[in-house]
C-alpha cells in the first residue's frame, strides 16, 4: 500500500473513533477505507473493523470512567442484559442472514429522526436521576437492544441512545459512557470469533485501529468536561441519521452518477 493510504485510514479511524464515542456509524467510514482503500473482502473487512472497534472502546471507556461519567456497579443490570442479548444476536447472526432486516432499517432510521425533531428537550434535559423502569419492561427491553447490536450491529449506538435517553431518562453523555462499554465486552467476543474463522486481517485493522483509540479516548475526555457536551453530541446524533438515510435511500449513490 501506498504511504498516503495510512495516513488516510489513521485518520478516519480517529474520525470514526469521534462518531462512534458521541453516536454511531462510525463504521461507514472505516468500512469504505477498508474495502475501497485497503482492497479487503466485505468478509474480511467487516471482521478486521472489530478491532479498532475495541481499540476505541477501551480507550473511550477509560476516559469517560476517568471523568466520572462512567460507573458500571450503578447500571449493571443494563450491562448485563444488553450482554447476554448481543451474544445470543452474534450466534444467529453466524446462521442466518440479516439482508432483510436492512430493508427494515432504513426506515426505522426515519421513525427515528422524527422522535429526534419532536421535543428536543427530551435529550438535552433529563431529570436528575434515572426513571424506575419496570423490571418486566427493562428486562425484554436491554435484551432486544443488546440482540440488536450483536446481531446486525448497524446503527445500534444511536438506537441505544434513543432507549436510555427517552425510555431509561438517561443524560446523553452517561448514555454514551454506557453504550461504549457495552459494544466493547460483546465485540471482544465478535472479534474472537471472526478470527477464529480467519477473517481478520490485524495489520489492516490494527492500522485504523490507531486512529479509532485515540479517536474515542479524546472524545471521551472532552464530553466528559465539556459543559455543553450533550447539546453536540445531540447535534452530531441528528447529523449522522440524516446523513445515514440519505446514503440508505441511495442519493449519495444517484448524486454520483450525475457528476
Amino acid at each position: 500500500m501506498e504511504w498516503y493510504v495510512y495516513l488516510i485510514a489513521i485518520f478516519g479511524g480517529f474520525l470514526a473513533g469521534v462518531i462512534n464515542t458521541l453516536s454511531g456509524f462510525g463504521s461507514a467510514i472505516t468500512l469504505s477505507i477498508l474495502t475501497e482503500m485497503m482492497g479487503l473482502p466485505g468478509n474480511l473487512a467487516n471482521g478486521s473493523n472489530r478491532i479498532g472497534i475495541v481499540a476505541q472502546g477501551l480507550s473511550g471507556s477509560f476516559g469517560f470512567y476517568k471523568n466520572g461519567k462512567l460507573e458500571i456497579s450503578k447500571h449493571k443490570q443494563l450491562i448485563i442484559f444488553c450482554f447476554i442479548g448481543a451474544i445470543l444476536g452474534v450466534w444467529v447472526a453466524v446462521q442466518v442472514s440479516n439482508e432483510q432486516f436492512k430493508f427494515v432499517f432504513k426506515y426505522l432510521m426515519i421513525a427515528v429522526f422524527l422522535v429526534l425533531l419532536i421535543k428536543p428537550k427530551r435529550w438535552l434535559n433529563p431529570p436528575d436521576t434515572q426513571a424506575k423502569i419496570n423490571p418486566w419492561i427493562a428486562i425484554p427491553l436491554f435484551l432486544a437492544l443488546g440482540f440488536y447490536g450483536g446481531f446486525i450491529q448497524m446503527g445500534m449506538g444511536i438506537f441505544f441512545l434513543f432507549v436510555t435517553v427517552l425510555v431509561g431518562k438517561y443524560n446523553i453523555i452517561e448514555a454514551n459512557a454506557i453504550k461504549g462499554f457495552i459494544v466493547l465486552l460483546y465485540t471482544i467476543v465478535v472479534l474472537l470469533i471472526f478470527h477464529w474463522k480467519g477473517l481478520v486481517d490485524w495489520k489492516a485493522g490494527g492500522i485504523i485501529a490507531i486512529g479509532q483509540m485515540t479517536g474515542g479516548y479524546v472524545t471521551a475526555n472532552f464530553a466528559s468536561k465539556f459543559p455543553g457536551a450533550d447539546v453536540w453530541a445531540y447535534r452530531l446524533l441528528v447529523t449522522i441519521v440524516i446523513l445515514s438515510i440519505l446514503s440508505l435511500f441511495g442519493v449519495f449513490t444517484y448524486l454520483k452518477t450525475l457528476f
